[in-house]
């Protein structure tokens, strides 16, 4: 199979969005049962409702533009979705749509450069960094993993590939850290052997995302 993924459509972005909606949708109770072992217990019933609202915003509405379509992801998280993830979650994808603009289509390159703008949306709500048990512990690594591949001109398919595969080796690595930050660090090095829920979620969220992509581009 050749390349994929020269350009991502707002049309094909949404798809990915309700793909990852339908992972959310999925994993729901898993995601709580992770919470409730170093949380409030709540993650993936706050997330289900987010991602329903989500859902429903978008689907079926046509956007000719990420910032207008991502603006709408944003605010749909931030305002049903309770906790720390609400604005977390909508500060990472209303970032990406300030990035892409008003365009109707990206190049992986747009794309990489979005996702990294909105991690540091995520960083500067959440004042993390790597390694602190949290959702940046996936968010980190895909962007790097996606800008390095990206800028060596890596197939594009391959790329989102490498990418994954780091954020999931970042989700996995949380459950041998002790958590920094949120309800879980009031456990100290009682959280460890616990998967971080912000981590699976972001996981969750990214893999559905570049498969739906990686699918609607081998459909062509």
């Amino acid at each position: 199979m050749g390349d994929v993924i020269l350009v991502i459509s707002v049309e094909n972005f949404i798809k990915s969005l309700l793909s990852s909606a339908n992972a959310v949708f999925a994993s729901k109770d898993m995601l709580t049962e992770l919470d409730a072992a170093i949380g409030d217990g709540d993650h993936g019933i706050n997330l289900d409702r987010g991602f329903k609202t989500v859902k429903e915003k978008i689907e079926g509405k046509s956007y000719t533009a990420f910032s207008e379509l991502l603006r709408d992801v944003a605010k749909a998280l931030l305002f049903s979705v309770g906790g720390a993830s609400g604005p977390l979650y909508g500060q990472f994808f209303l970032k990406m749509g300030m990035k892409l603009g008003s365009k109707p289509e990206a190049t992986l390159e747009e794309f990489a450069n979005a996702v990294k703008a909105g991690v540091g949306g995520v960083k500067s709500i959440g004042k993390g960094e790597r390694f602190d048990k949290t959702m940046l512990d996936v968010l980190i690594p895909f962007s790097e993993v996606l800008s390095t591949c990206v800028n060596e001109k890596t197939p594009c398919a391959e790329c989102l590939k490498r990418a994954i595969e780091a954020a999931r080796e970042g989700r996995d690595e949380t459950i041998n850290l002790i958590a920094r930050k949120g309800r879980a660090s009031y456990l100290g090095e009682r959280s460890v052997g616990h998967m971080d829920p912000g981590a699976a979620s972001s996981f969750l969220i990214l893999e559905a995302m570049c498969q739906a992509l990686l699918s609607v581009e081998t459909d062509r």
